[in-house]
């Protein structure tokens, strides 16, 4: 990493000098090396095509402009006892909620939308690579690390929020419902709710902004529409009579993961996007399945799992769950160690033969001899090893949660620098075209109060920190509120030079950096590996644990035939 701020450096001086006027005065001459190859900015141009870095730039000044209103709103909230249940119920929007939970109630109704919105929300992220609002000012709030190391637009828990509440409320609408009218008021007072407190958590845990959880809940609500409007319609596609359609929508599948963006820095969204897209793959190839096997029901759709919990009660219906839970877990622990151990020869030899199809920050199979058999690379189900931990993290939510301020990902850090450059070059440009004295008294007071003022990391703001200019003076801030930049004056002799002004800069990019959490390895066969483990999680959960349950005297006794 320090490598790449002296090879900026470098380009920096020289692209300074072909923008230097024939005559450069001391003043001009210093603002144009100090705006030279700015490489927070330079970053994400360089990164992006132009298609994609264009929008970016656009919606860059929205999150920067909500960014001390966010924060003015949770200093005005915060509370202990908000912090532990805005942090506990974020994780009623996670993956893992929905994998586990939904399928013991309506699997296939849902996981259309949520694999679509966990899916094509990660696509907006890495597309546009859009960070969280920034921390400083914000507090981040939060029981899962790996959260805050993706992007921030749009916000998957308002996704899967709006896209479950409105899937229920249509359902309770519906001619069809024949639900007790009390029952059905409460279950939309609950739907709404549930999105509410989703959606406004994560605004509460600074995790979001207004647009993030705007954007989110709209891709949700409308995910949701269309499931609810043509969901039959493409269960009766799939259940044609030949393998066609089924063919066709998995083919569809993994051109979607083939042409899923490359983000401009070592994001996470592409492991949850490969997850539930491998999910979609294995729903319907059971749904499709489990229709001709004999073991299923064709009413109220095709391929439903026979259930019903008068006939088979309280006990048998415990005992599936524990059994369904158990099932899918032993075939994760089985599976992917297997696939990790088997996969790398053969990428090998396929990437000898110039048919692999790299992706940035995952390593190809010729640079490695073995995947680690320890790897954590799963943010969708736990590890059977960390099922205490989280148990332990939701009894006790208080010693469970980090509130951090500061830069958590590489997003967060070149957002960061791009502010604080941006901050730095309007502040130069006033002291050049205005009144240089004013402009430096009143940044100097500026500074001095930020400084008085700012609360530690981990610390609640205090109520002397409502001003929202407060909070704009506070973006940034990770060096540069503390050490600001040397005043210029209009001397013919600067009190700095230029090049110490610019180590100086390299100097906090390197400090700012290196206290991020290093991204872990990633090997080019954990993408396979994913879509083929979250396949079978699928299949086992749509068409594998009904036929066994019938086996094994936990069904209805429905016979195959």
């Amino acid at each position: 990493m320090g490598s790449s701020f002296h090879g900026s450096s470098n380009g920096a001086t020289k692209e300074g000098k072909k923008r230097e006027s024939p005559c450069p005065t001391p003043l001009t001459l210093r603002i144009e090396k100090l705006d030279a190859g700015l490489r927070s900015l330079d970053h994400y141009k360089n990164k992006l095509p132009r298609w994609r870095y264009i929008p970016r730039q656009k919606l860059i000044p929205l999150v920067r402009w909500e960014t001390p209103y966010l924060a003015a709103l949770q200093n005005l909230m915060r509370s202990p006892a908000l912090d532990s249940y805005f942090s506990i119920t974020a994780n009623l929007g996670t993956h893992t909620f929905f994998m586990i939970v939904l399928p013991i109630l309506f699997w296939c109704g849902m996981v259309h939308i949520l694999a679509s919105g966990v899916f094509f929300s990660g696509f907006l992220k890495d597309l546009l690579c859009i960070p969280r609002p920034l921390s400083p000012p914000l507090n981040r709030i939060t029981l899962s690390k790996s959260a805050s190391l993706e992007y921030g637009f749009p916000s998957t828990h308002s996704t899967n929020a709006a896209s479950v509440a409105v899937y229920a409320l249509f359902f309770l609408n519906s001619p069809e419902s024949n639900i007790d009218p009390k029952l059905s008021i409460t279950l939309k007072v609950a739907s709404y709710a549930y999105m509410t407190s989703i959606v406004l958590g994560r605004i509460y845990c600074g995790m979001h902004g207004f647009l993030d959880v705007s954007v989110g809940t709209a891709l949700g609500a409308l995910l949701s529409a269309i499931q609810c409007l043509y969901g039959d319609n493409f269960d009766d596609f799939i259940h044609a009579s030949s393998f066609k359609p089924l063919l066709i929508v998995v083919l569809i599948t993994l051109v979607l993961v083939r042409i899923h963006p490359e983000p401009a820095d070592d994001c996470p969204c592409f492991d949850d996007s490969v997850a539930f897209a491998g999910v979609t793959i294995g729903v319907e190839l059971g749904n499709w399945h489990h229709a001709r096997s004999g073991y299923s029901w064709d009413y109220p759709v095709p391929a439903t799992a026979p259930f019903s919990l008068e006939e088979i009660g309280w006990p048998k219906a415990t005992l599936r769950i524990v059994v369904g839970v158990v099932v899918i877990f032993a075939w994760r622990e089985f599976m992917k160690p297997t696939l990790l151990k088997v996969l790398p020869p053969v990428f090998r030899v396929v990437e000898s033969l110039g048919l692999n199809l790299p992706r940035r920050f995952f390593k190809q199979a010729s640079e490695y001899k073995e995947v680690p058999t320890d790897l954590k690379d799963d943010n969708v189900i736990p590890y059977v090893s960390e099922i205490p931990s989280l148990w332990t993290s939701m009894r006790h939510p208080r010693k469970s949660r980090s509130v951090s301020m500061g830069p958590q990902s590489q997003a967060d850090a070149y957002e960061t620098l791009a502010y604080r450059e941006k901050r730095r070059r309007e502040s130069l440009s006033e002291v050049a075209l205005v009144r240089p004295k004013l402009v430096e008294e009143r940044d100097n007071q500026a500074i001095s109060a930020t400084m008085s003022r700012i609360p530690m990391s981990g610390q609640l703001p205090t109520p002397a920190m409502s001003d929202v200019d407060l909070y704009k003076q506070m973006m940034g801030a990770e060096t540069a509120v503390c050490t600001p930049f040397t005043p210029i004056t209009l001397s013919s002799t600067p009190s700095r030079r230029p090049s110490e002004d610019r180590r100086e800069y390299d100097r906090e990019d390197r400090e700012m950096f290196s206290k991020l959490e290093k991204p872990r390895v990633r090997y080019d066969v954990e993408v396979i590996t994913k879509l083929i483990v979250y396949t079978g999680i699928a299949w086992i959960a749509v068409e594998g644990n009904p036929i066994l349950f019938e086996l094994i005297g936990l069904g209805m006794g429905v016979q195959n035939g």
